[in-house]
C-alpha cells in the first residue's frame, strides 16, 4: 500500500456503509408503504368481493412494482460493491 492506501481504504469502507444504509432504508420505506395499505384496508372493513379485487390488484401491480424496486436497489448495491472491491484490489 502506498501513502494513500489508508485513506482509500477508509473511503471505501464509508462508501460501502452508506450504500448499505441507503439500501436498508429504501427497503423499509417499501415495507412501510405496504403496511400502510394493509392498515387502510383493515380500517375500511372490506367485503369478500373487495378483498378479492384488492388481491388481484396486488398481484398484478403492487407486487411486481415492489419486486422491481427491490431488485434495482440490490442490483445497484451489488454493482457498487464490486466496483469498490475492484478499486481495493487495484490499489492494494
Amino acid at each position: 500500500m502506498n501513502g494513500n492506501g489508508g485513506v482509500l481504504m477508509t473511503f471505501m469502507i464509508v462508501f460501502i456503509a452508506i450504500i448499505l444504509v441507503v439500501a436498508v432504508v429504501a427497503t423499509f420505506i417499501i415495507l412501510k408503504q405496504e403496511e400502510t395499505k394493509m392498515k387502510t384496508y383493515e380500517e375500511e372493513g372490506e367485503t369478500v368481493k373487495d378483498e378479492l379485487k384488492r388481491s388481484h390488484e396486488y398481484e398484478s401491480s403492487s407486487l411486481s412494482k415492489n419486486v422491481k424496486n427491490l431488485s434495482w436497489i440490490y442490483a445497484i448495491v451489488t454493482i457498487m460493491s464490486f466496483v469498490v472491491l475492484a478499486i481495493y484490489i487495484y490499489y492494494r
